[in-house]
């Protein structure tokens, strides 16, 4: 009886290359699945910088504080209502109204606003004016009645 010797060869040859393939397919898919996406960002702006404060800056520097601004007294902002003038006594209060708010009285030597005082009453006038001096001066006149 004769055997055929190469035909157990060739079915181990075959298996190797058949266990070779199923090998190599699983460490090829084993590594694509292990391999994380790379993430995708979305783009980001930088912050704007930060402004530099000029009055903080000019401190540092040595600067001293700024001037107070001057009050600038428009007529247009106060209208007299009326006035109670003291003839005998000196004193008395004017009623003001100040940025169309309703009117409020002040005395003779009483701050309207910051750095206006009312330096002086009249029969139908009131003269306002600076604390330390009398430059820039207001005088309010008691509107005359129409009609």
């Amino acid at each position: 009886m004769m055997t055929n010797t190469s035909a157990p060869w060739g079915l181990r040859l075959g298996t190797l290359a058949l266990w070779a393939l199923a090998g190599a397919s699983l460490v090829y898919w084993g590594l694509k699945l292990a391999v994380r996406p790379p993430l995708v960002s979305a783009p980001v702006a930088a912050p704007a910088p930060p402004l530099p404060d000029a009055q903080a800056l000019a401190r540092l520097l040595g600067a001293g504080p700024a001037p107070a601004a001057p009050v600038v007294a428009t007529p247009s902002r106060f209208v007299l209502q009326g006035v109670l003038a003291g003839t005998a006594s000196g004193g008395g209060a004017a009623l003001i109204a100040i940025d169309n708010q309703p009117a409020r009285p002040f005395r003779l030597g009483a701050a309207v606003t910051d750095g206006l005082v009312v330096k002086s009453l009249g029969r139908r006038q009131v003269r306002l004016g600076p604390s330390e001096g009398t430059e820039g001066a207001v005088t309010l006149e008691v509107p005359e009645k129409g009609g």
